[in-house]
């Protein structure tokens, strides 16, 4: 090709993206040195931002085989495409490193003001290497980068240091930050931001908490350009209404997700004490979670308004932490399952995890494989005392909060080397609440997410609806089998899903609008390619955003490839194989092993990966090209 072509080709790329750019600040923290750079245009083209282009770095710049919690792990935190344009629950970022939790992916969004405030703050993302002598927070103003002394915030919780920051550095600023639990390298410590929203999976707050980052913080600036901001404006008033005209979205807006508690239960698919039971009591339903909230708040340009601020001085509880803080650890109380909720998050510990691995444990106990010498004392199932003595033991490392604190690397320790009685997957506990043993989709997407045991991934939600064949044939472009139980052609349902909620996390806009999370009438790809047009010039097609998601899933599957999984990697909790529930519709289901397998072998032919779940050479050729003569990811 002649230089003028290659000019060109550069020119063309520049004008299909428009006016949207990447600016990332590498921050070196032994050299107390900061780089500024613009992502290729070509990698800003094939991943977009916020999830997408944090793998495309991540890919580039981080080597197999290292210690996540040791200096040479990256930390990355990267605003969506749209975050913070004003588009409809645009407050979207992603933080990515390699995991504590699971020694693999780590990756976890997260929404609330932070996202856009660094955003008009000048910086679209930060790539954080090596580690700080001392604690230090990470300031963002006017687009320069700072690394400040943070002894003073250091040990603080988590509501403490936030409103700390906002003391010195100003009323309007925004921080993300850890808690004692991240300062403690707690496997499952999580980046917090405002009272409850967390970057929760995977162990990002240990990550922050190594390289000894107390807080990031967004001062403010000049903000970024928009390319028609008429246009826009209009268009977002127009998905605003076609949004609030949504059901779920009025529902959501009105109780918030502890309505997925009732139906889950009512199922007969609510994880109950360690998934050994699958119903539990009313006392967790939406409608009685409703009489703790003072008022329903929102996120950044939300549409929706699903948070709670309860009347025990803080936000929450979602679904999540009401079936893993309660039903997982047998507590029926609703004011304490609400307490509980708000310690977790005043520590900096992921609700998830601390739920999974306080009810492995419990149960271990329960069966007689560890006892008082390893325990300190008996530990058992509807004990709130005990459940707040072990929480915060676990965010201080002390006793038998010590070795809760390394999460699934506990096993050895817990006499469980085989994890035959964790409900986790690839290390990671089961985030869902929902016991996945009755719909199969479910089974399929968490066995083969890249995280873990992670439903946010993929969450087939549609497959509980009942809807007709020809609205599924619309929805999945196939003929998809409408039978939840079912194992046929679930790898199409799973896949579908796992493609298009990447381009929501890449784009920074929240999964509850997404097409397909709790709704088939929600935003879809063409949705998404009228706002990167009317907010940046940007040309993507409906065809480009599917490309893009099939590209983001494959670099995540290769960057986990590199470290080790196989086919074997992608499987159940031990339960979900041996054990049928108990309880309720779904009484009697559990996953048949040989037709599980024939799914996997299907979704990996969709995904066009061999027979052992891996990337073939020639995808990830096609999948790091973006970089190729780019530069880019200051190593």
């Amino acid at each position: 090709m002649g230089e003028s072509e290659e000019a060109q080709e550069e020119l063309s790329m520049n004008d299909s993206i428009g006016i949207m750019r990447s600016r990332t600040a590498l921050v070196d923290l032994p050299e107390g040195r900061v780089q500024y750079e613009d992502t290729p245009p070509d990698v800003v083209r094939n991943y977009l931002g916020g999830r997408g282009i944090n793998m495309a770095y991540l890919h580039k710049m981080l080597p197999a085989g290292i210690d996540p919690l040791s200096p040479d792990n990256i930390l990355i935190i990267g605003t969506g495409a749209l975050t913070g344009t004003g588009c409809p629950n645009s407050s979207r970022f992603n933080v990515t490193a390699k995991s504590p939790e699971s020694n693999l992916l780590g990756d976890a969004n997260c929404g609330g003001f932070f996202a856009p405030k660094l955003r008009y703050s000048g910086i679209d993302r930060l790539i954080i290497k090596g580690k700080a002598k001392n604690p230090v927070f990470v300031r963002v103003e006017n687009g320069e980068v700072t690394v400040e002394d943070a002894k003073n915030y250091w040990g603080m919780d988590v509501n403490e240091v936030q409103a700390s920051l906002r003391r010195d550095i100003g009323p309007s600023s925004e921080s993300i930050c850890i808690g004692p639990a991240g300062e403690n390298l707690v496997r499952f410590a999580c980046i917090m931001t405002g009272v409850k929203n967390a970057a929760g999976r995977g162990g990002m707050g240990a990550v922050m908490g190594s390289k000894n980052i107390k807080a990031i913080a967004a001062a403010g600036g000049s903000g970024f350009e928009i390319a028609d901001p008429d246009g826009l404006l209009e268009l977002n008033a127009q998905l605003k209404d076609y949004l609030t005209d949504s059901m779920i979205v009025k529902v959501l807006g009105r109780v918030g997700t502890p309505l997925l508690y009732e139906v889950s239960n009512h199922l007969g698919t609510i994880r109950t004490r360690n998934s050994q039971d699958s119903a539990f009591e009313d006392t967790l339903n939406a409608e009685v979670i409703h009489k703790h909230v003072a008022k329903m708040i929102a996120c950044h340009s939300c549409v929706v308004h699903c948070r709670h601020r309860n009347i025990y001085d803080g936000e929450g509880p979602e679904y999540t932490t009401i079936g893993l803080l309660g039903a997982n650890l047998g507590i029926a109380d609703t004011a304490n399952v609400i307490r509980l909720n708000n310690l977790v998050n005043r520590l900096g510990l992921d609700c998830a995890s601390t739920g999974g691995i306080l009810s492995w444990a419990i149960e271990l106990y329960q069966r007689g494989i560890i006892d008082d010498s390893i325990t300190g004392g008996p530990i058992q199932y509807d004990d709130y005392d005990l459940a707040v003595r072990l929480i915060e033991a676990t965010a201080r490392r002390e006793g038998f909060g010590d070795i809760l604190a390394d999460s699934s690397q506990a096993a050895e320790k817990l006499n469980d080397p085989e994890r035959k009685y964790i409900t986790a997957i690839k290390g990671l506990p089961q985030s869902d609440p929902h016991d996945c043993r009755y719909i199969k989709a479910f089974a399929l997407g968490i066995a083969t997410a890249s995280r873990g045991a992670d439903h946010l991934r993929s969450r087939p939600t549609l497959e509980v609806f009942d809807l007709p064949q020809e609205l599924l044939l619309e929805i999945y472009g196939a003929d998809v089998n409408r039978d939840p139980t079912s194992y046929l052609t679930k790898e199409i349902v799973v896949a579908t899903h796992e493609n298009i909620y990447a381009i929501t996390d890449s784009v920074g806009i929240c999964k509850f609008i997404c097409h397909g999370f709790n709704s088939p009438k929600l935003l879809k790809y063409e949705h998404f390619s009228r706002l990167l047009e009317k907010a940046f010039g940007a040309t993507f097609s409906v065809e480009d955003l599917k490309d893009t998601g099939r590209r983001i899933v494959d670099l995540e599957r290769a960057i986990i490839n590199r470290e080790g999984v196989r086919r074997p990697d992608d499987t159940l909790p031990n339960r979900y194989f041996e054990d049928p529930l108990p309880h309720g519709v779904a009484k009697g289901h559990r996953i048949e092993k040989d037709k599980f397998l024939e799914m996997l072998d299907k979704y990996y032919q969709l995904r066009h990966w061999d027979e052992e779940g891996v990337v073939p050479k020639e995808r990830i050729a096609e999948l790091v090209a973006p970089w190729d003569g780019q530069g880019g990811g200051v190593q």
